[in-house]
């Protein structure tokens, strides 16, 4: 096992170029199990959960290749349809292939994913649509089995509560159902307008991209796609806060802006400065960098849907109200149970108090922090660490570092290319 050293108290600067999205990249690939034939993916990131589900389709029959950023799948020849625990119990994200394997093979077997370190998610939106649209689901021995006997019928579905994962499933599902399907109350995330556009590309026929309401009219077959990526815009924000935590000055590139507008609006209200052009992001402070006369303000944050703040940004933003000059209220409402970082933070003497779904961050300002060994609990409490180390005085040392290689393709090699000293380990 390997671990990641961060010394702290460099400021970062330069530019970091952003890869394309994890939370975009799995949908898509899994909307190749629509089509026979090749599709091709382009920007697609190199990480342990784009790994892990190219290896799942490749268990259900589907061929692949990647050169660079560009993965090629051919989904011709499916040999199975069924979606083994082994590989679905590592990233919850593998039940996207639940809605198009129904829709092409008329079955599908998939493993509950179960719950994961930030709560449980279950998938009760995702079988309440397929049924919707006259899929049998049983839940057996850890499966949710779904079979149709007769073609997927159009129907109106609603959301309780926006769910991503089950907007993708049952747009990928409604997509080759007779009739007219309506998705009403849907999530509107950027990464399923890339899904929206992947799926218009081969034959689909989608209305009410980046709205609420999802109207499609299924069609008989679809073509195999030829699409892009979007960036990651979690990633691209981890970056920003992660220059300005260090009191640095730097821009990320190859981003979209327009993704993150909670964020950017945030932290505006910090005090610091943001430069915006079509596919750069700036950060700095008054005067380019840090300085012992400047403050970082407190600023309050609730995590919502989009274009709500971001859930995912949740913990760096935290890590970098550890060092602002005054007290910060974040609340927490789409995860119950996404406070697992405050205990590490505080180990790096971050003052924290948490009660139920809020956290009550009081500032210690620029160097407030301290290096510690801490240890990664999920994905984006690893990059609030990383984060927190990062504008810490001295060394700090995060365990469990697999959670980060989940979902930040070259970490190590892009912090380093702003001027951070950080490195692995072999534990």
């Amino acid at each position: 096992m390997e671990k990641l050293i961060v010394e702290g108290g460099r400021q970062l600067s330069g530019e970091v170029r952003v890869s394309g999205a994890k939370n975009a990249a799995l949908p898509l690939i899994a909307a190749t199990l629509l089509a026979p034939g090749k599709h091709t993916l382009h920007n697609v990131p190199d990480l342990r959960d784009t790994r892990t589900f190219i290896k799942l389709m490749g268990e259900l029959g589907v061929t692949s290749e990647r050169k660079g950023d560009v993965v090629t799948l051919d989904s011709t020849h499916l040999v199975h349809a069924e979606a083994s625990y082994d590989l679905v119990k590592t990233m919850r994200a593998s039940v996207l292939v639940l809605g198009p394997l129904v829709a092409r093979l008329g079955r599908a077997k998939v493993s509950l994913p179960g719950g994961c370190a930030i709560g449980a998610r279950p998938i009760n939106f995702h079988i309440m649509g397929l049924e919707a649209l006259g899929v049998s689901c049983t839940l057996e021995n850890g499966y949710v089995d779904a079979e149709i006997s007769t073609p997927l019928q159009g129907n109106v579905i609603y959301f309780d509560i926006p769910s991503v994962t089950a907007t993708e499933n049952l747009l990928m599902a409604a997509v080759l159902a007779e009739g007219t399907t309506v998705l009403k109350n849907v999530a509107r995330e950027p990464e399923i307008g890339n899904l929206v556009d992947m799926l218009t590309g081969m034959g689909a026929k989608i209305q009410g991209k980046d709205s609420d309401r999802l109207t499609v009219k299924g069609v008989t077959s679809l073509r195999p796609a030829d699409c892009r990526i979007i960036p990651d815009r979690i990633e691209a924000g981890t970056y920003l806060i992660a220059i300005a935590a260090s009191g640095g000055r730097g821009t990320v590139t190859h981003c979209n802006p327009a993704h993150l507008p909670a964020l950017l609006e945030k932290l505006k209200a910090t005090g610091l400065i943001i430069d915006e052009t079509r596919d750069t992001i700036s950060v700095s402070w008054p005067g380019g960098t840090a300085n012992s006369s400047r403050k970082l303000q407190s600023v309050d944050i609730t995590t919502m849907p989009y274009p709500g703040y971001a859930t995912d940004l949740q913990a760096q933003f935290m890590a970098l109200m550890a060092i602002g000059s005054g007290v910060s209220l974040i609340n927490e409402t789409i995860f119950e149970n996404r406070f697992m970082h405050v205990a590490e933070l505080r180990r790096m003497g971050a003052d924290i108090r948490v009660d139920g779904s809020s956290a009550v961050v009081n500032g210690k300002g620029m160097r407030g922090l301290s290096g510690a060994p801490v240890m990664a609990t999920d994905l984006r409490a690893s990059s609030s660490l990383v984060i927190a180390g990062l504008a810490a005085s001295g060394r700090t040392e995060i365990t469990r570092i697999y959670h980060l290689e989940r979902g930040y393709e070259n970490l190590v090699e892009k912090l380093t290319g702003l001027g951070a000293r950080v490195w692995k380990e072999t534990m």
